[in-house]
């Protein structure tokens, strides 16, 4: 097994997956097949759907040839030359307490029918058990674990290791630390089907990152029983690599259209909101017409088709850099969506560190919940523990940064800020509603100068910057300030600072219609002893 990782955008990544059937490329979402009924035929979703790889249950296959002295290759059985995945029948310990068959001998089962990727027999914690019964289901799949890597005896075979533990965080990491020593090809959070048909996406976020912070990060993670397009992209961006589920069936044969801003009755529908192969040229109308078989197809047809274009989706916004104005983007899809993207924000830290320092193109910023980041946050972890600023320098200059951008990339207005750029014991700076705070000579590295930004004033963003400010100055030993204010929100920043620092240094604002030499010459006139408020009209 090798996994290589081509590009990378929060946790999220493009990877390679080598398998003995060919080569998979992550975020992937394996459709589950019933290797007894299948409402689109394997065969079809690859050559129609552009599915690589399917997942089907083993445990169901060794039910109906336990008895068969030869029993058929699972490709054979599915009609399939792609990548299969089989899972052990935890699904059905899950849903009915218990399998017939047991740990090693599903396993000897899997190897026999030529499983490409294959699940030990785990025990689902499942939701709403006591911790108690939670613990107790972690450890008897760490024992089955055990039991299983001593079992196994094709090496070709990519195992997964599943963890569990549920909405217990703890029981998740613990699970995790444990699982990961046990070399195993893949791994996989198991039981968060309930949690996502309940919508609790901000506790599915913390037991993916429970996981996640505590598996080997060079290893793929799979994310059992996940097959919704409108959170894939907040899963892909805290880790997950793999997705499987019969959504795209159960959901047609429920009458559920998927769309990425979630599912619509299709008896309610008046239009067809898509283009795919499916939808494309027809109405509802000619859908009812259909017998209900057909229709059912038609609905299984057309989600995975959703679900593929959102993959692929999500790829390209891992390549350009744009995975977060992804996730924010779905996030305003439902208010618990919203709230699982929020919860994201908690874990800052682990996605700042495995988002790349530059990309293709620069960030969007809608709101405050687009402060929280990973650039936004970099740049201000870097000022303050990797930044040193001018050591000559005796007084910070804050110009708004509508000001000082469009000055300097303006050649028909040389030299306002000349007499200042030429004294050494002046240092200018410019503070704005996204990066709070940026020095002069760091304007056009990335992302500074090349983010857009549509945030206004609000009250949490003024605070915001005025924050950025104030720590930059407590960590420099600047003797005086001046501040250049235009607006009534930059006025409010600048009186907080001369009232907050007034013991520390002298403080003074110039409150300007315009940067011109006017102002520059006042400004230089005033960085004497002289304080207070001065207005130039």
């Amino acid at each position: 097994m090798s996994f290589e990782i081509r590009s990378k955008d929060l946790l999220g990544r493009i990877g390679l997956l080598r398998t003995r059937h060919g080569t998979l490329e992550t975020p992937l979402l394996l459709p589950v097949v019933n290797p007894n009924s299948q409402i689109i035929q394997a065969k079809e979703l690859r050559n129609t759907f552009g599915f690589d790889a399917l997942i089907t249950n083993s445990y169901l296959a060794w039910r109906r040839f336990r008895h068969e002295e030869k029993v058929p290759a699972i490709h054979e059985l599915l009609d399939f030359d792609g990548v299969i995945e089989t899972d052990s029948g935890a699904y059905q310990i899950l849903q009915y307490g218990d399998v017939e068959v047991k740990p090693k001998e599903i396993i000897r089962f899997q190897e026999k029918i030529g499983s490409d990727m294959a699940v030990i027999l785990d025990v689902p914690t499942g939701h709403e058990v006591s911790e108690k019964r939670a613990k107790w289901t972690v450890d008897e799949t760490l024992r089955r674990a055990d039991e299983a890597l001593q079992s196994i005896t094709r090496n070709d075979i990519l195992w997964v290791g599943p963890v569990q533990g549920g909405s217990f965080q703890n029981l998740v990491a613990y699970s995790a630390r444990e699982m990961a020593k046990r070399d195993f090809s893949i791994y996989a959070l198991g039981s968060p089907t309930p949690i996502m048909q309940q919508y609790k996406f901000d506790v599915l976020v913390d037991m993916i990152m429970a996981a996640k912070m505590n598996l080997p990060p060079h290893k793929p993670l799979h994310l059992f029983g996940a097959g919704h397009p409108v959170m894939f992209a907040l899963a892909v961006a805290l880790g997950c690599d793999i997705f499987d589920s019969a959504s795209y069936a159960l959901f047609a044969r429920n009458g559920r259209y998927m769309t990425v801003q979630g599912t619509a009755k299709f008896e309610e529908l008046e239009y067809l909101p898509c283009n795919c192969p499916s939808c494309h040229n027809k109405t509802p109308e000619d859908i009812r017409k259909l017998i209900h078989a057909d229709q059912e197809k038609f609905l299984a047809a057309h989600n995975l088709h959703v679900c593929h274009n959102e993959l692929q989706t999500i790829k390209q916004a891992i390549v350009d850099g744009r995975l977060w104005e992804l996730v924010e983007v779905r996030a305003k899809s439902h208010p618990a969506l919203q709230s699982g993207f929020e919860r994201m924000f908690n874990y800052s830290e682990e996605l700042e560190k495995e988002t790349p320092v530059t990309k293709r193109k620069g960030p969007f910023i809608f709101d405050l919940n687009s402060l929280k980041r990973p650039e936004v946050i970099r740049h201000q972890e870097n000022l303050l523990s990797r930044y040193v600023a001018p050591t000559r320098a005796k007084t910070i200059i804050l110009i708004p940064e509508s000001d000082l951008e469009p000055f300097r990339a303006d050649p028909t207005q040389p030299g306002r800020l000349r007499r200042i750029e030429q004294r050494n014991d002046m240092h200018i700076c410019a503070y704005g509603l996204v990066f709070g705070i940026v020095p002069q000579e760091l304007l056009d590295v990335y992302p500074l100068s090349q983010t857009e930004g549509s945030i206004s004033a609000v009250t949490g963003a003024v605070s915001y910057v005025q924050e950025r400010i104030v720590q930059y100055l407590r960590n420099f030993s600047y003797k005086s300030c001046i501040i250049i204010v235009k607006e009534p929100w930059q006025l409010k920043i600048a009186c907080s600072i001369q009232t907050k620092f007034k013991r520390r240094m002298k403080v003074r604002i110039f409150e300007a219609k315009r940067l011109d030499q006017k102002l520059v010459a006042q400004v230089l006139r005033t960085v004497g002893p002289r304080k207070g408020h001065v207005r130039i009209s």
